[in-house]
């Protein structure tokens, strides 16, 4: 039963984990992008209608990534060059972004995703690793959408830490100043990994239309994409806890349908409740955390103005 449920919050965690790591791109480098929510339903509409069109998944998950890209490069545009504020252009893409998948999925409505696309992201099990004990079935009998997220997962650790261009991204982050007078091109790096972010983000949403719930409805991604933004602060901006926080509100996500099957009878306004009351409680332990280590980048929010250095 144990393997079952931490099998199911993994799956459930995917979207989470895909737009947590695009935020913390995003953040990293100096920005707050509140629009993952409308990064999210664009990616979700956009696969949903590229693969229902095609049958193919590799094109789905392209569209995806284009159009949580465009959603990125219209928030770096105003934010970056024109330096608007941060947080109500964020807002602003969420209502777009929602408005926009409204628009673009309404031929959809009820119709689901083609068999190819199911197909394509049937369970795989890895030779060997699938086997051991009880951690092979939880991590290694999964669609190949699961293990991309292990895969981006590990590669931005590396990133951030192992290579030059993190070290500069996370400089960024601290002072913008300081980076620029090292010779680091500031918005060379801020629309990279702000666009980088919203790509992730699109591919979130991809796995709920395309692979959660494969049949097109209205609000797919259901809220997600604000808790992908609490789940930053809770993993400190830090890739390996983004992995386990994207576990914990997986579980939560999945652990009404657990408990029915099990024959506890709760009231479902209270299982839809819980993610959100986890969110709140999440950002209440997060704002006391004194390790400088836990801290948000210095500049984070902070539009930066060349001539101010």
């Amino acid at each position: 039963m144990w393997i079952d449920i931490f099998a199911a919050a993994i799956t459930a965690g995917t979207p989470l984990l895909f737009a947590t790591l695009g935020e913390i791109y995003t953040e990293r480098v100096g920005n707050t992008n509140l629009g993952v929510e409308g990064m999210m339903i664009m990616g979700a509409v956009v696969g949903f209608s590229t693969g229902f069109l095609t049958q193919n998944a590799a094109l789905a998950l392209a569209g995806a990534v284009l159009a949580g890209s465009a959603g990125a490069l219209i928030y770096a545009i105003i934010t970056i060059t024109l330096r608007a504020n941060q947080i109500v252009t964020g807002l602003a893409l969420t209502i777009f972004g929602t408005g926009f998948a409204s628009f673009v999925g309404k031929p959809y409505v009820g119709k689901a995703a083609p068999e190819a696309i199911k197909n394509f992201f049937r369970v795989i099990e890895i030779p060997l690793l699938s086997d051991i004990p009880f951690i092979g079935e939880i991590l290694f009998k999964h669609d190949v959408f699961v293990y991309l997220g292990y895969i981006v997962t590990f590669w931005t650790l590396i990133y951030f830490y192992k290579t030059r261009w993190g070290l500069n991204l996370r400089s960024i982050g601290e002072s913008a100043a300081s980076a620029d007078a090292s010779g680091i091109n500031i918005d060379k790096y801020k629309y990279i990994h702000t666009i980088i972010g919203g790509a992730l983000a699109g591919l979130g949403g991809a796995y709920l239309s395309l692979v959660t719930i494969p049949v097109w409805q209205e609000g797919v991604t259901g809220g997600r994409g604000w808790i992908a933004v609490a789940l930053v602060i809770f993993a400190s901006w830090k890739p390996i806890k983004a992995m386990f926080g994207a576990l914990l509100f997986g579980g939560l996500d999945i652990i009404g349908f657990r408990l029915q099957g099990m024959g506890i009878h709760v009231s479902q306004y209270l299982i839809d409740m819980l993610p959100y009351l986890t969110t709140i409680v999440v950002l209440i332990i997060s704002t006391r955390k004194n390790k400088p280590e836990d801290m948000p980048p210095a500049d984070l929010s902070i539009p930066y103005f060349r001539e101010e250095r």
